[in-house]
């Protein structure tokens, strides 16, 4: 694996069952918090076929470019000429018991499941909530996973590292001794 550079980042893709929401917000998440060094990518296995309204609302509230975003089946990522990945990270329970396909490059995986906002039900405050606080968690974590030092990390406690900030959030960023 290497450390991901400007010449050569690292491709992590974020999983879902629909493809419209957690996944989507990931995908943009760390494609600017981890520009240069990571490119991201979102997919599902049964795509819901459009963005959720919510999901695109946050985002160009918070300033990213929403213009390319689609809901896309993993199968675009499974074949010869998908891009080679790094990283693979479910972010939903369904995605996360669905039997993946072979990735190419044996990419590291974990699952950094959270609650499923458009799932929300109530006023339209109360459901931009659930996309806000989804968004937060989903920030905390890739900002966590972004400043790991990869490079000086051995594959077995980068696994750890990757398996603690899906279960808490938070991880230590030194190798045992």
């Amino acid at each position: 694996m290497t450390t991901g550079d400007a010449k050569d980042p690292l491709n992590v893709l974020f999983l879902c069952t629909g493809n419209s929401a957690r996944s989507i917000m990931a995908e943009c998440i760390m494609n600017r918090e981890g520009l240069g060094k990571f490119q991201a990518y979102s997919a599902g296995s049964m795509p819901a076929g459009k963005v959720n309204p919510f999901a695109l609302n946050l985002l160009r509230k918070l300033n990213y470019d929403v213009s390319s975003l689609r809901s896309k089946s993993w199968e675009e990522f499974s074949g010869p000429d998908a891009p080679k990945l790094d990283f693979v990270f479910t972010v939903c329970d369904n995605a996360a018991q669905e039997v993946c396909p072979i990735w190419p490059g044996q990419p590291m995986s974990a699952h950094w499941g959270l609650p499923d906002p458009a799932a929300v039900e109530g006023t339209e405050a109360e459901r931009a909530l659930a996309f806000d606080d989804t968004y937060r968690m989903l920030f905390q974590r890739i900002s966590i996973f972004v400043n790991l030092p990869l490079a000086s990390l051995s594959k077995l406690s980068l696994q750890k590292q990757l398996d603690e900030i899906g279960k808490h959030g938070a991880a230590a960023t030194k190798e045992p001794a």
